[in-house]
């Protein structure tokens, strides 16, 4: 039987939510990330506006020097949590193997559902629900395999559906640039240029002994992509193991006091996805990247589980001086999650910390964030940064 997935993912994902729910946003340049005037960084930009240079991750007072007459808004993360649901809803109905990849965008293997229609008619079903039901578009791509499925959502953006024929995988990406593929960022696409690699097709040309050779295990994984080769499977989510958030700067910053209230900013994301998962770890993960792309990771761990937001900060602000002290460079990502997981129960005192706060005012923020967005309410240690308002990736 021939394999056919598809990837979908809904189009300028925030800013769509808030148009659909103010329709006079329609067809104007929008910002989703903060008033412009305070520090904070775009979470996402219309289409009107990317037109303008602006992009996610960008500096809010960059965005509004490209665009003054931009729209920008704070946004409402427990607002996108529910599209994002009823998303996956709409997506359940049409196969069980279906893998959410984020918010906005999930895998759907579709391998002999012929009762809905050939994949692309299945595609073309999709688009129509979220569009009448959710007011958003979504594009999709159709393909033998997740990482070219994803290629061609790419592709389609906005509102596109692009389907590779099985078969066609190889030669669809072959003249693709490199950073076109998932997989090879920033680093790796110099690194290839500087090879005189430029295009999907001239890596896979390559053998894989030679990519292996320059870039580690990852680059076995990404000689497969270059061929159309992957043989993931659509896992739907399984239990939580781990859970984790990270966010890449706009610009490398050696400042302590930012660092320090983005790290707090990360844990309490990380404590309040604990908790809506009836969690507690015994485990604490720091993750930096420096400027010179220097990537590291350190763990603290103990026999006592915890919840808190105010541990976990206490476990990551350890880790954090210990991977500063001394380094004297500028940092471009920073990281922080949890594993080990354990469920949950009694509020224990995990690395000694005499700042914890108490589960009933953890919970009461919870409360205030799921029903006003993440940002309604913050911490001492974290108001330098009330209006960041940014997509973290987690696990």
């Amino acid at each position: 039987m021939i394999r056919r997935i598809l990837h979908i993912d809904l189009d300028a994902f925030f800013v769509s939510v808030e148009q659909a729910l103010a329709p006079e946003l329609s067809g104007k340049p929008v910002v989703v990330g903060g008033r412009p005037d305070r520090r904070g960084v775009v979470a996402s930009a219309s289409y009107e506006a990317r037109a303008f240079g602006i992009r996610a991750g960008m500096p809010l007072g960059e965005a509004y020097r490209l665009c003054p007459q931009a729209i920008f808004l704070q946004g409402t993360f427990s607002r996108y949590r529910e599209v994002s649901s009823r998303l996956m809803t709409i997506l359940a109905d049409y196969s069980p193997h279906l893998e959410p990849a984020g918010l906005d965008e999930a895998y759907l293997d579709v391998t002999g559902c012929d009762v809905h229609g050939s994949p692309r008619q299945l595609a073309l079903t999709v688009k129509e629900r979220v569009k009448t039901e959710l007011g958003l578009t979504a594009s999709v791509g159709v393909a033998g395999c997740k990482i070219v499925a994803k290629v061609a959502s790419d592709l389609g953006k906005p509102d596109g559906l692009v389907e590779v024929a099985p078969g066609q995988e190889k030669g669809f990406l072959a003249p693709l640039p490199v950073a076109r593929l998932p997989g090879v960022g920033r680093k790796t696409e110099q690194a290839l240029r500087a090879m005189g690699i430029t295009t999907v097709g001239e890596l896979a040309a390559l053998t894989p002994e030679f990519v292996k050779s320059h870039f580690g295990t990852a680059g076995t994984a990404i000689y497969h992509y270059a061929n159309g080769i992957d043989n993931r499977e659509v896992k739907p989510p399984g239990e939580t193991k781990s859970i984790s958030r990270e966010t890449t700067f706009a610009q490398d910053t050696s400042d302590h006091r930012l660092l320090q209230a983005i790290l707090r900013y990360l844990c309490e994301l990380v404590g309040a996805e604990l908790r809506r998962h009836n969690k507690q770890t015994r485990s604490i993960m720091l993750k930096l990247r420096y400027a010179d792309f220097e990537t590291i990771t350190r763990h603290l761990g103990s026999k006592e589980a915890t919840d808190a937001d105010d541990i976990i900060f206490a476990g990551a602000t350890r880790l954090l001086d210990r991977a500063l002290s001394g380094k004297g460079k500028a940092v471009r990502l920073l990281g922080v999650g949890v594993s080990n997981l354990v469920g949950g129960g009694k509020q224990l005192n995990l690395f000694d910390s005499t700042s914890q706060r108490s589960e009933h005012l953890d919970r009461a923020i919870d409360r205030i964030r799921r029903r006003y967005g993440f940002g309604s309410i913050q911490t001492g240690s974290a108001l330098a940064l009330r209006d960041v308002f940014a997509g973290e990736k987690g696990d």
